[in-house]
């Protein structure tokens, strides 16, 4: 994939450099867009404000990156963004000139045309699948990290210039579902007027334990008949079963929408396994037909020794499909339904070789979209004290710990503005916040690390999370606002002269490469450090670098600042799908 010079100032030098270095050998073969892309900021702020790394250069040149950066230094001319040049080590590190810059970067962030710039040379039509969350059981804190992650990414990646289409695929049938109506009917039970998806999940619980519990006794065999004869009618579409199935299952997508709603998500294609169950054993069928998959031991699939993958299970022995089964068919009409070019599956960690033989089968049935098939992995998201099971019930029912956190933010933030603001806002805000903590709590974290939930630790205002970057910008804006900015006032970059707001100036510069990394790197975690890194930056400027009493036109400068940082802030939260508040 071509690089593309995003950034205006990064682009500027390395065409300098690139020129320079033609001049310096004729053996160096370095296109702009390759110099852009060994551009770095340096790892101490007193080094300089971009470093080009001069490791490649040193076969073409045979010489050492150390002298090659001395000698570049003396071979580059004067630059009109560039106050100094200094060699160090391997690296040639450079020291912008602050008046040029800030209008460089300030216009850009003001006229919002710096969160409008393509970060990708080819855009390519994108699905991203995500929250599978399976019906007739309780969605939990533990669901929120594929659903955060999926939301950010979707965010992410139109941001960067791709076309995105996405899509859940919810588990609507299955073993779980037949244990849910098994105990519905043997119980004969009413549901509750409301909560009735939060409800069921809770029988799914009750279910599960009786059936455990059942294990050795006399009535095993006969629940176990039961069971099978729940899934047949469900696989046929006819009977008692199916009707309360029909019934029930609306509980839970009703359920999922409530929380879909409160995360602020929609998605373009609903998917449900039920969709594929007896379609993907034809399709099995029709393939086997053509000599593509072989039987073994009366299962039929594919045998993938030669890709250390082992044998594939496409269907069973009893002829009945498998997780495997569907998920080819569901790849094969997103191809087909949305013609889509790449196609990206947020998946916990455990079902990483699941689709490693589900690509390749997709390979090997001839579909050129499985090379561009992806399973973005994540860990999963335990409580203080272990992991959380749907089966045993030591889980936090989503829409519950949504009430609390609520709760809990307007007692301990929130009560001291009753009687200021109104009732609406509070609530409001309340909503915000609770939501930026789960979001924010479920991002930052890598994907491939496991979370531990912790409420309190959350919604810290002074720590590393959503909240805390909430009220950055809620700060920002009150600041704002007391000082009346205006953005046609008359300002002097060249006035700056702090490392708190030099520093803070370069770091709203980079922002776009970050969403670029986060991107490339299918890791929104890497948006959330660079938030709270600025974050820290803002408040460090805001502690050292005085505003409301700063002589003009410094004052105006620095107020500047602090609005275009409070435009980044909010571009950033909003790609993580979080909310900036005005006020906290």
């Amino acid at each position: 994939m071509a690089i593309v010079m995003h950034n205006q100032i990064f682009k500027s030098i390395s065409e300098w450099i690139q020129k320079s270095l033609t001049n310096l050998s004729p053996d160096i073969e370095m296109s702009a867009p390759e110099v852009y892309k060994l551009l770095t900021p340096p790892p101490k702020e007193d080094m300089g404000h971009i470093a080009f790394a001069c490791f490649p250069l040193a076969k073409a040149l045979r010489k050492g990156p150390p002298q090659i950066a001395k000698e570049l230094s003396e071979t580059l001319e004067e630059h009109e963004l560039v106050e100094k040049i200094v060699p160090m080590g391997p690296y040639l590190n450079f020291f912008l000139k602050i008046s040029k810059i800030g209008p460089l970067i300030s216009n850009a962030v003001v006229s919002e045309e710096f969160f409008k710039t393509a970060l990708v040379s080819e855009s390519k039509k994108t699905m991203i699948e995500y929250s599978q969350p399976n019906t007739h059981k309780v969605l939990h804190v533990g669901h929120m990290r594929n659903l955060c992650l999926g939301n950010s990414l979707a965010r992410i990646y139109k941001y960067a210039g791709h076309e995105v289409i996405t899509a859940t695929y919810p588990g609507d049938v299955g073993t779980h579902v037949a244990k849910c109506l098994w105990y519905l009917n043997k119980n004969k039970l009413q549901a509750p007027e409301h909560d009735k998806g939060q409800w069921l999940g809770e029988i799914y619980t009750k279910a599960n334990n009786l059936l455990e519990d059942q294990l050795g006794t006399d009535q095993e065999e006969e629940n176990r008949k039961e069971l099978t004869e729940i899934l047949k009618q469900l696989h046929d579409g006819n009977g008692p079963y199916y009707e309360l199935w029909q019934e029930t299952r609306q509980w839970s997508l009703s359920l999922m929408n409530k929380a879909y709603d409160w995360a602020g998500v929609e998605f373009d294609r609903w998917f449900y396994e039920s969709e594929m169950d007896a379609p993907s054993v034809a399709l099995i069928k029709d393939y086997q037909s053509k000599g593509l998959f072989k039987e073994d031991q009366g299962a039929i699939g594919v045998d993938l020794s030669e890709y250390k993958l082992g044998f594939c299970i496409l269907l069973k022995s009893d002829g009945t499909g498998l997780y495997s089964t569907k998920d080819v068919l569901l790849a094969k009409r997103k191809f087909e339904e949305f013609k889509i070019e790449k196609n990206i599956y947020v998946v916990d960690d455990r079902q990483s070789h699941h689709f490693k033989q589900v690509f390749k089968v997709l390979e090997l049935m001839g579909f050129e979209q499985a090379k561009d098939c992806h399973h973005l992995q994540y860990n999963v998201v335990e409580l203080p004290d272990g992991a959380m099971s749907s089966r045993k019930g030591n889980i936090v029912p989503l829409m519950e710990l949504i009430h609390h956190m609520e709760k809990k933010i307007k007692d301990d933030y929130l009560q001291k503005y009753k009687g200021i603001w109104t009732d609406q806002e509070i609530e409001q805000t309340a909503d915000v916040i609770a939501n930026g903590a789960i979001k924010y709590g479920m991002i930052r974290i890598d994907n491939i690390r496991k979370i531990v939930f912790d409420l309190d630790e959350w919604l810290k205002l002074d720590g590393e999370t959503g909240p805390y970057l909430q009220y950055v910008h809620a700060r920002i804006a009150s600041l704002c606002k007391k000082l009346e900015f205006d953005s046609d006032s008359k300002v002097e970059w060249g006035a700056l002269e702090k490392p708190q707001e030099i520093n803070l100036l370069l770091k709203l510069n980079t922002f776009n490469n970050i969403v670029e990394q986060s991107c490339l790197g299918l890791k929104p975690s890497t948006l959330c450090t660079y938030l709270f890194e600025l974050g820290k930056l803002f408040n460090s400027f805001y502690a050292e670098c005085p505003i409301g009493s700063a002589p003009s036109p410094l004052k105006e400068t620095r107020l500047l600042l602090a609005h275009i940082t409070g435009l980044t802030m909010k571009k950033g939260l909003e790609l993580l799908g979080i909310e900036a508040p005005e006020r906290m």
